[in-house]
Formats: C-alpha cells, sequence, structure tokens
C-alpha cells in the first residue's frame, strides 16, 4: 500500500486542529508493517500491543519478532536492531510477509538494517531527531539518508517522535529517560489511527502493567494518546486505512505465540490426564518462556524446576515420569546435545517424558534468536544405541497446542520419550487461535499397575508393546528398572547377545507401531496426482502454504503436503508422493528431511534448502517450485 505522494518527505508539524471532522478512511485488503529500532526502543511491545489490537478488530494476522541475538548490543548499532513484523489482513493469512509495505523505523541504524527489504514506494516512517551526526556514525552511514536523495524511491514520513512525545509528557514529572522510554506509545497511537486499531485493549493492558506506578500509567496513556491524535490532527496523513475482518469460523479467539501455546498444551494434557505436569529445564533462547509461562499455573498441578543445567532437568523429568507424573523439559539444540545421555535412559526405562527443541540458527551457540529446522536428524539419531523414539513437529504458533497435547498421549500410550520440535520463528510469533472445546480433547488415559499378580516391568501390552507404569511404593510391585541392558519380562540385568537384540527390536517395533494411528497425509492441491508436490514440515507450512496457493491460482499444478509425524512417518507418505512426478522438499536446513524421504522411499526428490536465519519468503518458493516445473 502506498501514501499519498504529498504526505512524503514532509517534516511533522503539530498542527491543532481542534474540533476537526475526522479524515476519511480508505478500504485496503491487507497490510505489513514492521517496527524497528534499539533494543531499548520498545518495538517489541508496541508490536504485540499493535497485533492484539489488530485481532481484536477482528483481522487474520501472522507475526514475526526478530531479537538481537547480544542482551545488550551497543545502542544505536546495527547488532542491537530489534523488529516486529505483522501481516494483518481480511483474508486467511498464512505469513508474515516477504517485505514491509510501512517500516517504523526509530533511529539510523533501524533504517540501514531493514532498507533491503522495502519495496519501491513503500513507506518509511522516521523519527527525525534521531538521525543525529552521532547517530549516523553508530550506524555505519558516510551521509545523512534523509537528505543525500539515496530514499528518494520509497515514501519517507519523517516525525518529530521524540520531540512530540517531551511535548506530551513536559509536566508528568519523569526525567528524561522514562519519557524517552515512551516513545513507543507515542508511535503505537500514531500507527494504531492511522490503521483504525481499536487502541481500548492497549489501554487496559497498560492499566494492569503499571497499576502499581500511576506516574508511568499516566504518562504511556498521554503518549498513546498523543499519537493517535497526532494522526488526526497533522497534515502528513490525508487518510487513515480500513482493514475489514477477516472470514473466519465463529467462536472464541485469542491472540496466541508458539510457546505460550505449548505451555497450554501440556497443561491440558495433565489435566486431561489426570496427573501432575513436571517441568525440569534449564533457561535458554527460544525456550526460556515456555518455563516462564508454565511457572503462573500453580493453581492446577503444575511444578516447575529450575535446574542447574540441561542434564539435571532432563534427569529430573525422567524421575518425574518414575514417580508416575508428566514429565517435561525443554530447550533448543545445544540443550539437546547434553541432554541426550538422559533421553536414551528414557527410551531404555521406557518411561513417558516430552522433550521439547525449539530450534535455533546453530551450529554452537549459533544465531540464538533466529529460527533454523537444523535438529531433525538429531532428534532422529543423536543418541548412542539403537534408540528411536517418536518426532512431532508443529506448523504454526497455535498448531504447537495441538502437538505438545499429541506427544503427552502418545508418550504415555506408548511408554516412550517423545521429542517435540517447534523452532524460533514459531516460538515468538503469534496468530489467532480458536479456544478449543476442552471436552472434545482426545483422552488420555492413565493406568498404573496396581495388580502385583503376574506382575513383570517389562510385560507388554499386545497391542501397543508398551510395558506397565508401576508407581514406586505400590505394594507388591518393586521392580528393577536402570540403563544396564535389562532381561525381557523380569527386568533383571543381562548381557545375553539374544536378549539385547530382542529388547532393541521390541522398541523400534513400539515406535513403528505408532503409524497405525498417525492420520493419513492430506494434500493441498491434486489429490490424484500431477507434475510435483513440495513437501514440508515444521514452520515452513505457511509459506509453503501460500507459494502453493499463489501458483495453483496462475494455473500451475503443484500440491503440498506438510507432515506433523515425522518418526514415524505417515503410512501412507510412499504411496501419495509416487502420485507425482517430482517431489520437492523444502526445509530450513541442508536437507534433512530430504535424506529420509529418500532413503526410506528411494524417491528421487529434490531439496529447497534455507539456512539464513530467515523464514522461506514466498516469492523465494515461488521461483524455486517455477523453476522445478519447467525442468
Amino acid at each position: 500500500m502506498a501514501l499519498p505522494p504529498e504526505a512524503a518527505g514532509h517534516a511533522a508539524q503539530s498542527s491543532a486542529l481542534g474540533g476537526a471532522t475526522r479524515k476519511s478512511g480508505e478500504r485496503v485488503e491487507s497490510v505489513v508493517i514492521r517496527f524497528a529500532g534499539d533494543s531499548g526502543d520498545g518495538m517489541q511491545l508496541a508490536g504485540m500491543q499493535f497485533t492484539a489490537e489488530s485481532a481484536l478488530a477482528g483481522n487474520d494476522i501472522a507475526t514475526l519478532p526478530d531479537f538481537p541475538a547480544e542482551i545488550r548490543a551497543p545502542a544505536g548499532t546495527i547488532a542491537g536492531v530489534s523488529g516486529f513484523q505483522i501481516n494483518f489482513s481480511s483474508d486467511e493469512v498464512f505469513t508474515a510477509g516477504d517485505e514491509p509495505n510501512v517500516l517504523v523505523a526509530m533511529n539510523p541504524a533501524a533504517l540501514k538494517a531493514n532498507i533491503d527489504d522495502m519495496p519501491p514506494n513503500g513507506v518509511i516512517i522516521i523519527d527525525r531527531e534521531a538521525f543525529t551526526e552521532a547517530n549516523l556514525k553508530r550506524a555505519g552511514y558516510t551521509s545523512n539518508p534523509l537528505t543525500d536523495h539515496s530514499l528518494d524511491k520509497y515514501q519517507v514520513i519523517q516525525v518529530d517522535v521524540t520531540k512530540l512525545t517531551t511535548r506530551a509528557l513536559h509536566d508528568s514529572g519523569l526525567n528524561n529517560r522514562a519519557v524517552f522510554r515512551c516513545r513507543n506509545m507515542f508511535v503505537l497511537g500514531m500507527i494504531s489511527w492511522l490503521y483504525q486499531r481499536p487502541i481500548e485493549s492497549t489501554i487496559k493492558w497498560l492499566e494492569g502493567r503499571f497499576k502499581r506506578t500511576p506516574e508511568l500509567l499516566n504518562a504511556n496513556l498521554k503518549a498513546l494518546k498523543a499519537g493517535y491524535n497526532y494522526g488526526e490532527t497533522t497534515e502528513l496523513f490525508t487518510s487513515s486505512y480500513e482493514v475489514p475482518a477477516a472470514r473466519i469460523v465463529p467462536g472464541t479467539y485469542r491472540n496466541i505465540t508458539g510457546n505460550s501455546a505449548t505451555a497450554l498444551g501440556f497443561v491440558a494434557a495433565a489435566v486431561k490426564a489426570g496427573r501432575p505436569l513436571f517441568l525440569g529445564s534449564y533457561p535458554i533462547t527460544p525456550a526460556s518462556d515456555v518455563l516462564h509461562e508454565l511457572a503462573g499455573y500453580k493453581n492446577f498441578p503444575v511444578y516447575t524446576f529450575q535446574a542447574e543445567d540441561e542434564i539435571a532437568g532432563v534427569s529430573a523429568a525422567v524421575g518425574a515420569a518414575f514417580g508416575g507424573a508428566i514429565g517435561v523439559t525443554t530447550t533448543s539444540g545445544p540443550g539437546m546435545n547434553l541432554k541426550a545421555e538422559a533421553i536414551g535412559l528414557a527410551v531404555k526405562t521406557e518411561l513417558p517424558i516430552v522433550i521439547t527443541d525449539i530450534q535455533r540458527a546453530g551450529p554452537s551457540t549459533g544465531m540464538p534468536t533466529k529460527p533454523e529446522q537444523a535438529d531433525l536428524l538429531m532428534a532422529m539419531y543423536g543418541r548412542h544405541g539403537e534408540s528411536p523414539l517418536p518426532i512431532i513437529a508443529a506448523a504454526t504458533p497455535a498448531d504447537c497446542f495441538d502437538c505438545a497435547y499429541e506427544a503427552v498421549r502418545i508418550a504415555v500410550k506408548y511408554m516412550t520419550p517423545v521429542i517435540l520440535l517447534t523452532d524460533g520463528q514459531l516460538a515468538n510469533g503469534a496468530e489467532p487461535w480458536l479456544l478449543p472445546d476442552v471436552n472434545k480433547l482426545p483422552e488420555i488415559k492413565v493406568n498404573f499397575r496396581t495388580d502385583p499378580e503376574g506382575f513383570m516391568p517389562y510385560i507388554r501390552d499386545p497391542e501397543t508393546l508398551s510395558r506397565p507404569w508401576a508407581i514406586p511404593g505400590t505394594p507388591g510391585l518393586e521392580h528393577r528398572i536402570g540403563g544396564l541392558s535389562s532381561e525381557d519380562l523380569t527386568g533383571n540385568v543381562s548381557y545375553s547377545p539374544a536378549n539385547n537384540e530382542l529388547m532393541v527390536r521390541t522398541r523400534a517395533r513400539k515406535i513403528a507401531g505408532i503409524a497405525r494411528e498417525i492420520p493419513p497425509c492430506q494434500i493441498f492441491g491434486d489429490e490424484t496426482g500431477g507434475p510435483l508436490v513440495v513437501v514440508g514440515w515444521g514452520s515452513t507450512f505457511g509459506s509453503i502454504r501460500e507459494a502453493v496457493k499463489q501458483l495453483r491460482e496462475k494455473g500451475k499444478r503443484v500440491s503440498h503436503i506438510h507432515l506433523r509425524y515425522l518418526n514415524p512417518l505417515p503410512s501412507d507418505l510412499a504411496e501419495k508422493l509416487r502420485r507425482f512426478e517430482k517431489v520437492m522438499v523444502a526445509e530450513m536446513n541442508m536437507g534433512q528431511l530430504l535424506k529420509l524421504i529418500r532413503a526410506e522411499y528411494l524417491i528421487d526428490a529434490i531439496g529447497c534448502n534455507k539456512i539464513q536465519g530467515r523464514p522461506f519468503k514466498v516469492s523465494e518458493l515461488t521461483n524455486r517450485i517455477t523453476r522445478a516445473l519447467e525442468g
């Protein structure tokens, strides 16, 4: 979208129009906005509140927060730029958008870090006062982009955000630093007016956030309203823009991030199972928010343990499962390395825990705040010995709820650890979530063994091959399990070669048997086959689905299969892939699912890979798919 040309390039003037009539609104179907500034400028907060306003306005939304990896990079530098992108629309939204229609840049570094993503004639709203000589130098500019004509192909709106915020708060009694920190509320109010967002939810949120500090509450409210009124009175914006509500399934919705959905999925599963939930974890980006979230659910039988390290976190979860609780541990790639031995113990002892790997770009410390999908093969094989286990991957932030719930269900039913894969894009991204009917959630039945008659720790259910879950201290059910090779049925230590192979193969058959209850693969596109199908997993869902949708609207015969269950793979996957002449696997790694599909099914699939710590752009996928279709 674009603002009128006469609004571009002028310095903002504060013109009090008093009782002037409200400016007219223009209708647009979708808008992508990116808020960007220094880490201390509150852009994440402004973005999240704008997201909440858009959700309440009835739009479909998708967000992409972008955090700096440094805890506190030097102010005004590109390394310290924090961004938040939101795509809000009257139509169904699959991604946060390839490129922003509007960039809000609070300083030169924010402009320089994001300018390459802006399309020609895109709107750039700038805090003019931040473009000082010192700030330009910190950002690496050799000339001022506001005067050197380098931004001529964009619509640049210069607003005196700092001056106007200071003027609005001149009688607040706050010091200059506190006043400066209110600029994000001024910007939020201005953008909320521009796109006719209801600010009542932000006012209510501020009242809750600052209820113990009335001076900060009043200052933020004044800044918010000053920005909103500025949009109405300034001559820079000749109109506002209306994005109509989306046509969505009726029901009660809330805005939710992937980490919040994951936490709620675990709570719902534990309540449904009638068992306490125990989370043993060590803080790590981007998984820490699950720990923080679960710590707030003390009204349920939820227990959180911030361990001294990753090994202690997963070991505590194993111990909790041994005692009859739903054991969970959360981490990211580096933590998975450390948890490997204890996960192997859970495989060997056949105890139900869920290991949540919220992936980030690596290896080593890598890019802690950027997403990647490079842990799939580690989830499959990253343990010593033959130790297969189920792997589930969430596709969207809201889907994290269903996948966390499903992971607990499978873990309990089959007495096995389960790995749940999400990533930083899902963890911090947000979308509307239709609250489920808790009475319709799948049953999670917990059947503890209580009868000592004929009990043995490795006697197995004939259908699932799961062993009994026996709570320590139950009379007559004293038993031995541990890391040493165990004898079939009795659990006694055994070094028999034949017994070792029997137990290894039995555990593998148990995991493979889960395929019986995996739903059939859904094909978006041509059910009977065609020239090409794109296969994906995890957070690539939105980009792939939108790319395939756009190409099909242009008459291209391309389809999409997205996988939730990665081990075991769906039993009908091979047959459905063979309906297509070409199979493309799109993933944010060097081709890990591609290797599995080629090895498992001997299908000559091709890869579409990206390893930049950024999600696929829809345009990237449409180009790659078109090239593949054309040979």
